[in-house]
């Protein structure tokens, strides 16, 4: 035991270092440089805003904010995910899914629903003299605002579908 310090080597070699920071392969950088994939970021920050402010005050007390949870929760989660699977192309390890018209429907049903949402939080937010009316507030401005990023999401979605050559006629007849 007495040689044991001796034998250790703490010096790594400047192929490790460099081979320790590399970005795997799988990920697609592009994607966070992307218009699609920075309000994908934008919608998951400011949704993780809009949930959390609510859940900071006693929302149990108005049955509407529970709409507005679930909403903002369920798709806070769902654009994780599937911020998830475009930063590592699983989107393209399942090439059976017509993936610009997954995006667009999710893009647009998460478009309507987060309106609803926002109605809902704005309509419900109490009087100035309440307590928590600040975070309330604040909570139905991030909500508008994260239907706008749905919203330009949804455009980008349906231009990447109806650009993408995915009908019968451009697949099915030889040229």
């Amino acid at each position: 035991m007495a040689d044991f310090p001796g034998k250790v080597n703490t010096q790594t070699s400047p192929a490790e270092t460099q081979r320790r920071f590399e970005i795997p392969s799988n990920v697609h950088v592009n994607f966070i440089k992307s218009i699609p994939g920075i309000l994908l970021l934008l919608e998951i920050f400011f949704g993780l805003l809009t949930w959390a402010l609510i859940a900071s005050t006693q929302y149990t007390f108005n049955p509407a904010y529970g709409w507005v949870m679930f909403v903002s929760v369920t798709l806070w989660l769902l654009s994780i995910v599937l911020f998830v699977i475009l930063l590592l192309g699983l989107d393209k390890k399942l090439p059976t899914l017509p993936w610009p018209l997954v995006l667009f429907v999710f893009y647009a049903a998460a478009t309507v629903l987060y309106l609803s949402a926002f109605l809902t939080d704005a309509i419900s937010v109490p009087e100035p003299y309440y307590p928590q009316h600040n975070h309330l507030a604040a909570s139905a401005f991030f909500a508008i605002l994260v239907s706008l990023l749905y919203i330009v999401s949804s455009f980008f979605a349906y231009l990447g579908w109806k650009g993408d050559g995915q009908n019968a006629d451009g697949t099915t007849v030889p040229v």
